[in-house]
Order: C-alpha cells, then sequence, then structure tokens
C-alpha cells in the first residue's frame, strides 16, 4: 500500500532530531511512497539538505505571521492531502495538531525527541491537543515514561520508535583517519571527541570539569567540541575553559559538515549532557568503532547497553574517572570494545531496520 505522507518540521537545521526525521523520510520516498516536508521556520543558512519537496511556513513570532503561516499550511495540506501526517518535536508537534482539522481524515503521529520539551505550560498544551492525534512515539523509554507520568500523553497511545542509525555511512576509514589528524596537526595525542549544539542540555561545563581532572595523568589528552553554539553559551562554556586552564588542550570546532572525519580522527567519544532523547551521535561514534563515554541522561543506556561506559549526570568525577579508564585501555581493549558498540548498531539500530518499523507502523496506524 502506497501512502502519502506528510513530515512537519519546525527547521531543517543541523540536529538530531531533522537528520533522522530526513533519514526515514528519504527512504519512505524510496520505497514508493509520496512524501512531502512542511517546515516551520523560513529556511537556515546551515540546513541539512534533502532532495525532497520543501514548504517552509515562515512563521515568526508575530501574533499575524503565526496566523499567516497557520493559513498557509492549512492550504498546503488540502492540497497534498496527506493519508498521515508526521510531526517531530514540540513546535511542530503543536501545530500538526492545530492544522489537521484541515484534513480530519488524515492520521497524525507525533513524535518526542527528548525527555524535556519545555516547561509546564508546554506539557498542559500537549495534554489539550493530545485528542487529536493518532499516536505518540518516543525516541526512548524514558521519553515516553517522563512523558506519560506528567500526563502530556496518553499511555494508551504511546509506544517507543528509537532512532536509527546509518551503519554505512558511518564506517571506520583508516585513510580518512590519517588525513584528517594530519589536517589538524595530531601526532601521538589522545582525543577525545564531543559533537553537538552547545546548549544547557549538553552540560558542556560538566565535561571541561571532567577534563580538567584528567588532565595531570594524561597531559596528552586533548579535545575537541564540534558544534554550533548560542553567543550566550560559547562565552559560558569558553570562560569556564579558561579559568580551568584547559584552552590550550580544547579546540572549538563550531559548526562542521565532516563529523563523520572528526569521528575517524577521534580516539574517543564522550557525551556530557544533562538531559536527552536519544542521542544519534552517540550511536553514530558507536558504528565508528569508537569507545563511548556517556552520561545516564535520557536514552542514552537503551542506547548503548553494555557497550559503553554510562556515569551519572552532573558528576565531573566519575564522568573523569570513565574517560581515564578508557584512555589506560591497552589499544587492544579498546578495539574490543569499539567492535562491540558497532555490532550493537547493527544488530538493534540500523536505518533500514528502522525504516521497515516506521513503515509498518504507518500502516497499523493508517489501518486503525
Amino acid at each position: 500500500m502506497t501512502m502519502r505522507i506528510l513530515y512537519v518540521l519546525t527547521s531543517l537545521g543541523i540536529g538530531g532530531a531533522e537528520r533522522q526525521t530526513l533519514a526515514v523520510a528519504s527512504r519512505m520516498a524510496q520505497r514508493g511512497h509520496t512524501v512531502s516536508l512542511l517546515v516551520l521556520r523560513p529556511e537556515l543558512t546551515e540546513e541539512w539538505p534533502t532532495s525532497l519537496p520543501v514548504v517552509h511556513l515562515n512563521m515568526r513570532k508575530a501574533p499575524w505571521r503565526v496566523l499567516a503561516s497557520l493559513l498557509a499550511g492549512r492550504r498546503f495540506l488540502r492540497q497534498f492531502q496527506p493519508d498521515l501526517i508526521h510531526s517531530h518535536c514540540f513546535h511542530a508537534n503543536l501545530v500538526a495538531r492545530l492544522l489537521r482539522r484541515a484534513i480530519p481524515s488524515a492520521r497524525l503521529l507525533c513524535t518526542i525527541h527528548n525527555v524535556y520539551e519545555g516547561g509546564w505550560h508546554r506539557m498542559l498544551l500537549y495534554r489539550l491537543t493530545d485528542r487529536r492525534l493518532t499516536r505518540t512515539t518516543a525516541v526512548s523509554g524514558a521519553a515516553m515514561r517522563r512523558f506519560v507520568a506528567c500526563g502530556a500523553v496518553a499511555a494508551a497511545k504511546c509506544m517507543v520508535v528509537g532512532n536509527g542509525i546509518d551503519v554505512d555511512a558511518f564506517a571506520p576509514c583508516p585513510s580518512r583517519r590519517t588525513a584528517m589528524r594530519t589536517e589538524m596537526c595530531t601526532r601521538a595525542e589522545f582525543i577525545w571527541l564531543a559533537a553537538g549544539r552547545i546548549t544547557p542540555a549538553k552540560d558542556i561545563s560538566n565535561l571541561l570539569r571532567a577534563f580538567t581532572l584528567i588532565g595531570s595523568s594524561h597531559p596528552d589528552a586533548r579535545l575537541w567540541v564540534a558544534g554550533a553554539p548560542t553567543e550566550e553559551e560559547f562565552e559560558k562554556v569558553n570562560t569556564l575553559a579558561r579559568e580551568l586552564g584547559v584552552t590550550g588542550s580544547v579546540c572549538w570546532l563550531g559548526l562542521r559538515r565532516d563529523l563523520p572525519a572528526l569521528m575517524d580522527a577521534a580516539d574517543g567519544f564522550v557525551l556530557s549532557s544533562a538531559w536527552e532523547g536519544m542521542p544519534l551521535v552517540v550511536g553514530e561514534a558507536m558504528a565508528f568503532e569508537k569507545p563511548v563515554v556517556a552520561t545516564d541522561a535520557g536514552g542514552v543506556r537503551e542506547l548503548v547497553g553494555d557497550a559503553a561506559l554510562v556515569v551519572p549526570i552532573r558528576d565531573p568525577e566519575a564522568l573523569a574517572t570513565a574517560m581515564g579508564k578508557v584512555m589506560e585501555m591497552t589499544a587492544e581493549e579498546r578495539s574490543a570494545l569499539g567492535r562491540a558498540a558497532r555490532t550493537r548498531m547493527l544488530d538493534q539500530f540500523s536505518m533500514e531496520a528502522k525504516a521497515c518499523e516506521w513503515e509498518a507502523l504507518y500502516g497499523a496506524v493508517l489501518s486503525e
């Protein structure tokens, strides 16, 4: 059965939720379904590329612009006539619930990508509009449990569908590793990579404090941080790095399009988040056979299983201990941990398997 599927996103900015949505949407189009994207925000300077049809509503905060965007979205829905609408993250989820009235016959599926999507007022809006959707999915059990517990979603309509990893795109390449380490003027140093938008959720302050603690015993350690920061957040973490005296060992890479090459070049991957949904970047590092140290945020433990070191959130001492443990492993031990990580991604989180799971769910939702 072919379907007409509309994906609704807040933006196509460089983020994990956006990349995951585009990966699933592309695979649905490859399988013969008619797919289109409805994006709330105007086109950004930095976006994930896609060959799928995209309609931008150019929504802004001014009330009249919100109303104009909603009317434009309503017209597009009536033109596209989707069988199923699949929205992602708070703003897109809420707008999709409002727009569904234009096509009452369409099924609406909303996905939650984090354990935290805002305060009580947002949870109240979720609760008040829950009757307008057919099904809610969450990227992890931790996210689902939190939203059900606070009454934002109905337990009977909620289920977990984890993120998928493109294990072929994120595979080790020795020549790429050598080239990137040469470009970065790296020799024998042990490189830790952290990646993701620099926001309070990523708790880079926690990482910097942990990195400071391992400096005395591992002076050859270096930390690369890849991700687009807000000006305020970058000033905060850069100031902390200066106060801790680690500016010479920390490299702020900013937004990078060559994350696979950076992962290849790194010796280990570290996630210091205070809260998460199910971080794609951790799965990608595992697909690269990198030893991973991560905080126990959101669905991290569900993702990594026994193939990574997991520590409590907001505990720089525990994070430093785990990072030191990885650095003190032999090369063979780190390789074994990395191989186990990739095997887990292949067996349980491949993107093709997740695309099949989504396609089956879409069919089930349409048949309800």
